[in-house]
């Protein structure tokens, strides 16, 4: 049985931790499926290992491959309203859905790229792990390499392929988990609030409010929410920015990047990949830094994202592919 430290428990809140621990069991035994209902294809065969064959059986497994190294830098002007002058221009990087034991290889171009990229703080949006119904002691020591070569301004949240036992260890070993939390990114006596919810997708034990209740009112805050499926209550809560992850932005994508398969329920296409906005509140999904399910993409890099800070938008706002 696995052991929930006080602390973690305490942090999310009984009621969740309980939610989480009973899904996470029935993951395990394969009693479950994410998101889908008892008919899913998931419980007969394996969909995964259908597409990986078709992918063979098709020549472009390759193909496939060279894509997930693929490793795209894209700069996301986002504007924030009310950003303290100290944050003008601030540089946030965004790691998204590492599920870094699926291949050695992609972390080893996720950190490589990662070291040549100028940034001030980092943010990673969850799902740390692949197969969640297999044990994460491989991906808990690919975390725990990577985690000295992140910015020492770094924060995390969990996604609906991560165990809750996760946390205790990577926060020993240098970074914090945001469980429906918030805390304070402070620079030149200016302070900006990074605020993380704990998975909205499956576990749904995310509480936004529960977030957000310990920024003082006037003050700006940015949400981390692994799936962009809580873009209106966010909006409505008043975050300035939102980011997210989860969709992997398609991942296997017709050309012109048009997706798929969606795996975000309630969310309108422009929520899949890239930039969007709702109301007030400006958000970005990135379409993931690793891969997951099958070592392959088409017509949808992965990206490792800078979110540039201004109060201001400039005349050329977009956000920019850099080579």
């Amino acid at each position: 049985m696995i052991t929930i430290p006080e602390e973690i428990r305490r942090r999310l809140g009984e009621e969740n931790t309980s939610r989480r621990l009973h899904l996470e069991e029935r993951l395990q035994r394969r009693k479950v499926t994410q998101g889908l209902g008892p008919f899913a294809l998931e419980r007969f065969f394996s969909v995964n290992a259908v597409i990986g064959a078709a992918v063979t059986v098709c020549g472009l497994r390759a193909t496939g491959l060279r894509n997930i190294l693929d490793l795209r830098v894209e700069e996301h002007e986002a504007v924030i309203p009310g950003l303290p002058e100290a944050f003008e221009g601030f540089r946030l990087l965004q790691l998204a859905d590492l599920h870094c034991d699926l291949d050695d290889r992609i972390m080893e171009r996720i950190t490589e790229v990662m070291a040549t990229v100028p940034h001030d703080a980092v943010v990673l949006t969850g799902d740390y792990h692949t197969k969640i119904h297999r044990p994460f002691d491989r991906s808990l020591a690919t975390m725990q390499r990577l985690i000295p070569l992140l910015h020492p301004k770094r924060f995390a949240i969990l996604g609906n392929h991560d165990f809750l036992a996760k946390v205790a260890p990577l926060e020993e070993a240098g970074l914090p988990f945001l469980l429906n939390e918030a805390l304070p990114l402070e620079l030149r006596d200016a302070r900006l609030w990074i605020c993380g919810i704990d998975d909205p997708h499956f576990f749904r034990t995310h509480d936004l409010a529960g977030a957000r209740a310990a920024v003082p009112v006037g003050e700006p805050a940015i949400l981390l929410s692994h799936s962009p499926e809580t873009y209106r209550e966010a909006a409505a809560l008043g975050y300035s920015l939102m980011l997210s992850g989860h969709t992997h932005g398609g991942q296997m994508c017709l050309p012109g990047g048009f997706p798929v398969y969606r795996n975000a329920p309630g969310c309108r296409r422009e929520h899949l990949a890239g930039a969007w906005r709702e109301g007030s509140m400006s958000g970005y999904t990135s379409r993931g830094s690793g891969t997951a399910g099958v070592a392959a993409r088409f017509h949808c890099p992965p990206e490792i994202t800078v979110h540039i800070l201004r109060a201001l938008p400039s005349p050329d706002d977009h956000f920019i592919p850099l080579e």
